[in-house]
């Protein structure tokens, strides 16, 4: 019986360090980012059909954070490129695209025909539809914004650009659904843990 290696090699992601251009106090790995992305991307969309009030027949909030789990799963074969290489020049990023392309095929054809189906949609960026790709795209940028936030909080100015930068992108997204994420629940990843807890508390009051 054939042995499939797509789950052995997603489980991996966990040793591929994200921010490798930067020194970091808190340390980052693709697995977990992945997560995070994943819980946001089903937040937007969410806030996208309840909050906004624009539900879609083509997908639903889990089919969003399914995609964004994988969104990155082709980093187990590349490694994580920065942003700052993956788009300094036109060419890079054409290169950057058709070797992530690649990788993803390659690992989309370690799993058993009876699965492909179900996942091509998630693993392979070309049958994404272009709105679940559009939010996982936000998602990202806020994950990517909230580790900036993190690092700076910590007294680490090695991301203090980047956040700018960062920051910069997603206001000029002009996504509501972000806009309201950002309002509603981005000042509370600074509170600590103690934090955290008094508030829950003092709601229940």
């Amino acid at each position: 019986m054939a042995t499939f290696r797509f789950f052995a090699l997603l489980d991996r992601l966990r040793w591929i360090k994200r921010w490798g251009l930067k020194r970091n106090v808190i340390e980052e790995n693709v697995m977990e980012h992945s997560w995070q992305v994943a819980t946001i991307a089903h937040s937007l969309a969410i806030i996208r059909f309840e909050v906004f009030h624009k539900p879609s027949e083509a997908y639903t909030p889990e089919q969003v954070a399914t995609t964004a789990l994988y969104h990155d799963c082709s980093e187990v074969i590349t490694g994580d490129l920065p942003t700052p290489i993956k788009y300094h020049s036109e060419i890079i990023r054409q290169a950057y695209q058709q070797i992530e392309d690649e990788a993803e095929v390659e690992l989309y054809m370690q799993l058993p025909e009876a699965l492909k189906a179900s996942l091509k949609g998630h693993i392979l960026h070309q049958y994404i539809h272009p709105e679940v790709a559009q939010l996982v795209k936000f998602a990202d940028r806020i994950s990517a914004f909230l580790k900036c936030q993190a690092e700076l909080q910590a007294g680490n100015s090695e991301f203090k650009q980047a956040a700018l930068s960062i920051e910069q992108d997603i206001r000029e997204m002009a996504s509501p659904e972000v806009d309201y994420f950002m309002s509603n629940f981005v000042d509370s990843y600074r509170l600590t843990f103690d934090e955290l807890l008094s508030q829950h508390d003092s709601n229940l009051d």
